[in-house]
């Protein structure tokens, strides 16, 4: 991951828009971020934090009242991070807006916008940028999967907050195992210590369960036999509940069967005993039954005799009845026949009434409705037909004079309307020739302004390039001061080392004699003299100067010299950037330079708005020119249409007026032609409906005179002497069949009776003495009692073999099935503790997730150390301890390793400076590891929070050789820190200065 830019707007600190380039701070490999205390120094790397996922670092994040927006921000400011950045080979931009407060735009007062995101990538084959998501959700799970790291780990890893490792550093077990189990996400691992011991404790209440539901089912077998089964005190867990449950059960079936046996004989004598009962029961209930049968049937006989008179006059009434259906047709014919002509005559006095009320004074229909003949209706009613045809002309001519009036309408509106439009073109046209004039003079001046606009854009380049050659020039003047004194300071270092080099190598020269001296032995040649004698060699003196001392000061004295022609390389490039700059700036100063290419900019901005209204006026012109066009022809039309509508209207006054004379004729009283035709219609329909009515009415006497006649010949032919007689014989549905159930039922109940009077058993039966039949009932039911009780002491039996066989078979399948289930309990159990810690089989005590943190911190120690050991020049090395910590159980200790002694202490005791320059090679270790354990993700930028001012001037060069180091693997590192003497170290820096109106953001350095 590689951060290239970094744009804030009213966020923290900073009330305007602040910019962050990466990609220039980064050049260096080592930049430096500072600023006094509470400029905003952290708050850049909280809008990383927030760019990339929606929250600032944990405490900040979380503490009370905290606001993203910062409080110098303009009322109309949106608070903004936008963050540039590449990940995974893709360059993507992210945009956040976190919620706020804004005034409304209508009214006083503010309402709330919601937050906003965007995520945009960019794609070189088409050079532009294309939007990816607009979802909080979706973008989070984006930028989460492409780091591997969630929020925290990110702030541990690339933010490197110094104080939270010095802090790792001397804390205990349990503090280092929650920091680091956020990091790595070894919770699946306390997740694994959790199930194994929540399946312990399921294993044992399903075990513990078992036994409870096999005591149950003892308890139940003891219930069931009794006294026969005896249960010893047994509680959950015994190991011999199992066989004593079963040998109990065993006993209690064989006692059960036994009893069962004895109970089904008792039941077999009851059951014979029972049958002989029952039929001596049947035969004593049979006679009584066949002695009341024949008593009902005399009883029913004598019933016979008493309804015999009611009997024979049914039958003659039934057979009266017979004989008048034969003259039901003609009685029904001549009923029919008597509500026609009812219906037919007063049809005929609805139609006569009408026709009376239509008539009025009408003298010619009156004689005719005195007359009443349907023929003279008739006649009346042809007569209006042929005058009502005679006025369809009429009509036609009527319909054409509304027309004439309708069109005349017309005419008087379209005239009213052509006035208006003359009216309206007239005083439109009448402005026109000032429309144009002022249309024409705008369109000059923008294309003046455009002119001014083309000439100014060619002033801003080179006035823009001036403008930054002379910043340059500034900015080098000062670097070549500073270089020039690096030269100077560098040069005298050089002559110092060279002269302490001379001094070290004239002393050693003085005492050579004595180091040659060390190196005789008795017998060997002097490399000097040639002798092998030595009987006064030369000694070495307090102030001797060894060979190892002249090497030292040799190389010092070369780095010296090599960092003075550094300094003089650097002094003459500096110096030849500041020739270029002040060639191409010239000798104006910065501000004036900067005054005139605000200036030109101003001015384009002025001419390029002035000339943005070229097309405007164009268009606006053009459109005024068709206006004008439109209204001359407009006016134009409407004067032709007026001359033409004067004919029109002379012609419609002719035919409206021979129109009027026609009508006036035709419709004689009546108000008009439509009336006089509707009077008509009405007449005609009046006349034909009374001949109908007066038809009908003479043809349905006639049918009803024939019905009367057949009515009385068919009464004649049925033996009654009026056909009223026969109309009272005649028998309705319901009394004929109440007739015909009594003659039936009469004869059923005969022949029933004369059945059962017939028959020989009952008849044998009656000759027979009463049945006792109360005292046979008696001796069946004692019978039947007796076998009931032997058959429920057999049915109880056979129940309780039945439900001891069903309960042993129950106990024996719960043997069976809880031996695997406690296997599996006494492994789990094993498991469950092992990963716990509580296990005997476990030697240092430590939980399965300290486990995994153990070898995770084995990790960050030895890629720690790397650093470590060139930061304290070897003598300082991290190791990791499995000692047992609080409670008998091994933690996750650190320990540092010292060289110079040879022993290894705890990391708390470790000085201000040391516990630095630890936690930082420590930080630096954990990001190298967390970026491997999130998918080899590559970390391209690092931020690294104060902590500097602890260490002195050798131990600060040492540090800053290993985060120079990290350039070797492309990675750039940003320092943190209000340190003056990492601002003489440090060239690439970005200042963060405060004042009233907030803070702002300045780069310095290349």
């Amino acid at each position: 991951m590689r951060l290239h830019r970094l744009d804030l707007t009213a966020f923290g600190p900073f009330g305007g828009t602040q910019s962050v380039d990466f990609d220039a701070l980064s050049q260096a490999g080592l930049f430096l971020l500072h600023g006094p205390t509470g400029a905003g120094k952290t708050s850049v790397l909280d809008a990383v934090c927030y760019a990339l996922y929606g929250s600032v670092p944990g405490a900040r994040q979380s503490g009370q009242g905290l606001t993203l927006r910062s409080d110098h921000a303009a009322a109309g400011t949106r608070t903004e991070v936008r963050l540039e950045l590449t990940v995974a080979a893709r360059r993507l931009e992210i945009t956040r807006q976190p919620p706020w407060e804004r005034p409304k735009k209508r009214g006083t007062g503010t309402t709330l916008d919601k937050a906003q995101t965007w995520l945009r990538e960019y794609d070189p084959r088409a050079g532009a940028w294309k939007d990816l998501s607009r979802s909080h959700q979706e973008i989070g799970e984006e930028v989460t999967q492409l780091l591997g790291m969630s929020r925290e780990q990110f702030c541990q890893v690339v933010l490197l907050p110094q104080g939270d490792f010095a802090r790792f550093l001397r804390a205990d077990a349990e503090a280092r195992g929650k920091l680091l189990g956020r990091l790595f996400d070894t919770h699946r691992f306390a997740e694994v210590e959790k199930r194994l011991a929540e399946r312990r404790r399921t294993t044992e209440a399903r075990v513990r369960d078992g036994d409870a539901a096999l005591l149950a089912d003892a308890h139940r077998m003891q219930q069931a036999a009794g006294h026969a089964m005896e249960l010893p005190a047994l509680t959950p867990g015994e190991p011999g509940l199992a066989e004593a449950v079963l040998t109990a059960a065993a006993v209690a079936r064989s006692t059960a069967r036994e009893e069962l046996t004895v109970a089904q004989s008792r039941l077999a004598a009851a059951e014979d005993a029972q049958a002989d009962a029952d039929r001596a029961l049947a035969d004593a209930r049979e006679v009584a039954r066949l002695q009341r049968r024949f008593a009902e049937a005399q009883e029913r006989a004598r019933a016979l005799e008493t309804r015999a008179d009611a009997h024979r006059a049914a039958q003659a009434r039934m057979e009266r009845g017979r004989k008048a259906e034969a003259v039901a047709p003609a009685l029904q014919l001549r009923d029919a026949a008597e509500a026609e002509h009812r219906r037919a005559a007063a049809a005929q006095a609805r139609a006569r009434d009408l026709l009376r009320d239509a008539l009025g004074d009408d003298t010619r229909l009156k004689a005719v409705f005195d007359d009443g003949g349907a023929a003279g209706f008739a006649g009346a009613a042809r007569r209006a037909a042929e005058e009502l045809g005679g006025l369809e002309s009429a009509r036609r001519g009527e319909l054409r004079l509304g027309e004439l009036v309708g069109e005349r309408d017309e005419l008087d509106r379209q005239e009213r309307a052509d006035d208006d439009v003359r009216a309206e073109a007239e005083t439109w046209l009448a402005g026109w020739e000032d429309t144009r004039t002022r249309l024409q003079t705008a369109i000059e001046s923008a294309q003046g302004a455009a002119h001014r606009a083309d000439q100014l854009a060619a002033q801003r380049e080179p006035a823009r390039q001036r403008l930054a050659a002379a910043r340059l020039r500034d900015q080098l003047a000062g670097d070549t001061e500073t270089a020039a004194a690096r030269v100077a300071q560098a040069q005298e270092q050089a002559l110092a080392a060279k002269a302490h080099w001379l001094d070290v190598r004239e002393r050693r020269l003085s005492g050579i004699a004595a180091e040659l001296a060390a190196q005789l032995q008795d017998g060997d040649a002097c490399a000097v003299c040639g002798a092998t004698e030595h009987p006064a060699p030369a000694r070495k003196d307090a102030g001797h100067v060894d060979r190892e001392a002249e090497e030292r000061a040799l190389a010092a004295t070369r780095q010296a010299e090599e960092r003075l022609a550094e300094a003089e390389q650097h002094l003459g490039v500096v110096r030849e950037a500041l020739a270029a700059a002040t060639a191409e700036a010239g000798d104006l100063p910065t501000d004036r330079l900067a005054e005139a290419a605000e200036d030109v900019e101003r001015q384009y901005a002025v001419a390029r708005r002035d000339a943005s209204a070229l097309h405007a006026a164009h268009e606006e012109l053009r459109r005024a020119e068709a206006e004008h066009e439109r209204r001359t022809a407009a006016r134009q039309q409407a004067d032709v249409r007026a001359a033409a509508r004067v004919g029109h209207r002379e012609r419609l006054d002719r035919e409206q007026a021979g129109l009027e004379a026609e009508l006036t004729q035709a419709r004689g009283t009546a108000a008009s032609v439509t009336a006089r035709a509707t009077q008509l219609e009405r007449q005609v329909a009046l006349l034909t409906d009374a001949a109908d009515t007066a038809r009908a009415a003479e043809d349905t006497a006639r049918r009803l005179k024939d019905a009367d006649a057949r009515l009385a010949d068919a009464a004649f032919r049925a033996g009654f002497d009026t056909p009223r007689d026969a109309a009272d014989a005649l028998l309705d549905d319901a009394t004929h069949r109440e007739l015909q159930r009594r003659l039936d039922a009469w004869q059923s109940e005969e022949s029933a009776v004369r059945a059962v009077l017939a028959e020989a058993d009952t008849a044998s039966a009656a000759r027979r003495p009463p049945a006792d039949l109360a005292a046979a009932e008696r001796a069946a039911e004692a019978a039947a009692r007796r076998t009931r009780d032997a058959a429920s002491a057999r049915d109880a039996a056979a129940r309780r073999c039945t439900e001891l066989d069903r309960l042993s078979t129950r106990a024996a399948r719960a043997v069976r099935d809880l031996a695997p289930l406690r296997t599996e309990y006494e492994r789990v159990a094993r498991l469950a503790a092992l990963a716990a810690g509580t296990s005997a089989d476990n030697e240092r005590r430590m939980r399965l997730e300290s486990y995994v943190l153990a070898a995770r911190l084995e990790q960050v120690a030895a890629a720690a150390t790397v650093r470590l050991q060139r930061m304290s020049s070897g003598r300082y090395t991290l190791v990791h301890s499995d000692d047992r910590t609080g409670r008998g159980r091994s933690g996750l200790g650190l320990h540092v390793v010292d060289a110079w002694t040879g022993r290894e202490r705890d990391t708390a005791t470790l000085s201000g400076g040391e516990t630095f320059f630890a936690s930082l090679a420590l930080a630096l270790g954990l990001a190298d590891v967390v970026t491997d354990e999130a998918g080899g993700v590559r970390l391209d930028t690092l931020f690294i929070d104060e902590g500097f001012g602890s260490l002195d001037d050798q131990t600060l060069d040492e540090v800053l050789d290993v985060l120079d180091s990290l350039r070797e693997r492309d990675r750039s590192v940003g320092i943190v820190s209000h340190v003056p003497d990492l601002r003489r170290r440090i060239h690439a820096q970005l200042e963060v200065v405060k004042d009233r109106t907030g803070s702002v953001l300045r780069r310095r350095g290349h």
